[in-house]
């Protein structure tokens, strides 16, 4: 299966099912199996890829919430010295496509948690918006997972390019070639974006996997035209989770661009975000979890 412009609007609808949501704000209650399960040798829950807490039928976000929270606990850093410790950990050994795929797993966790307690699993076809850098890898490999665990998605990349710009995007992009449950599209312009996600409203939910932490300045189409619509869906009840910050939201100082995606839940990895941290951070960022996804203490900043 090729990845296809957009032609027509997508199909995202299933059998109605009751459109109830949840309170995606964190309660203090913290439920679930997610919470029982034992942790890692270094007192630190299992990395995502290899936590069988994570795959539990039933997991919600209070019990995953609950699962990671040693994560919100650790000083926060800006963008750049997440990007820092990122390249540190590769030179120790940890390789770029494992870090992928250890996000993708924490995401593919959150989504499911995220459609269990707004009661949308069962609600229409997941949305997964990509990017062309690793950010849209990350979504990549949680739609490969999801999928896996019999939940299909729409996965559309949303850039100029057809493939995904760097090497471990395209491959995780590739590896959905062979996933019956996923349906990849491209959409490269601003009208391909508005064609193809004409319906969107119909989503169960919608992962931004658009743009990271190398966000910088106004957008620019089509990905500009693609938060535009996120925002529409959200307007209409449609949940929105981040990956690692809702695009266009600076990781660092916290400050938005125009347009800028509004999220219920946002999944940073390793460690809290400064710009998460703000007023404006907070508000556009929704419930925020931090997931591992084995960057080494050694590999942060003095």
């Amino acid at each position: 299966m090729t990845a296809r412009p957009a032609r027509s609007t997508l199909s995202l609808a299933r059998a109605s099912a009751a459109t109830g949501r949840s309170a995606v704000a964190g309660s203090s209650a913290a439920a679930g199996s997610a919470s029982s399960t034992a942790p890692g040798s270094n007192g630190n829950p299992p990395l995502p890829a290899d936590d069988p807490a994570l795959r539990a039928p039933d997991l919600d976000l209070d019990a995953l919430a609950a699962h990671w929270a040693s994560g919100l606990t650790r000083p926060p850093m800006s963008a750049e010295e997440m990007r820092g410790a990122d390249a540190r950990a590769q030179r120790q050994g940890v390789a770029a496509s494992q870090l992928m795929g250890q996000a993708g797993a924490a995401v593919a966790a959150a989504t499911w948690a995220l459609l269990g307690t707004t009661e949308r699993r069962d609600h229409g076809r997941l949305l997964i918006l990509v990017g062309p850098g690793n950010n849209g890898g990350d979504g990549s490999v949680a739609a490969r997972l999801l999928a896996q665990r019999g939940l299909g998605s729409v996965v559309v990349l949303v850039g100029t390019a057809p493939r995904p710009e760097t090497r471990d995007a395209a491959r995780a992009w590739d590896r959905l070639d062979d996933q019956p449950l996923v349906q990849r599209l491209h959409a490269g312009s601003a009208r391909e974006v508005n064609i193809l996600l004409n319906g969107i409203e119909r989503a169960a939910a919608i992962v931004d996997a658009l743009l990271g932490t190398g966000v910088r300045g106004p957008l620019r189409e089509p990905v500009r035209s693609a938060v535009d619509l996120i925002r529409r869906a959200r307007e209409a009840g449609v949940p929105v989770l981040a990956v690692d910050t809702p695009t266009a939201l600076d990781l660092s100082s916290g400050e938005p661009s125009d347009p800028v995606v509004r999220a219920d839940l946002t999944i940073t990895f390793h460690r809290p975000k400064l710009g998460l941290l703000t007023r404006s951070g907070q508000a556009l960022a929704g419930r925020v979890l931090v997931a591992p996804i084995g960057i080494p203490a050694s590999a942060d900043p003095n």
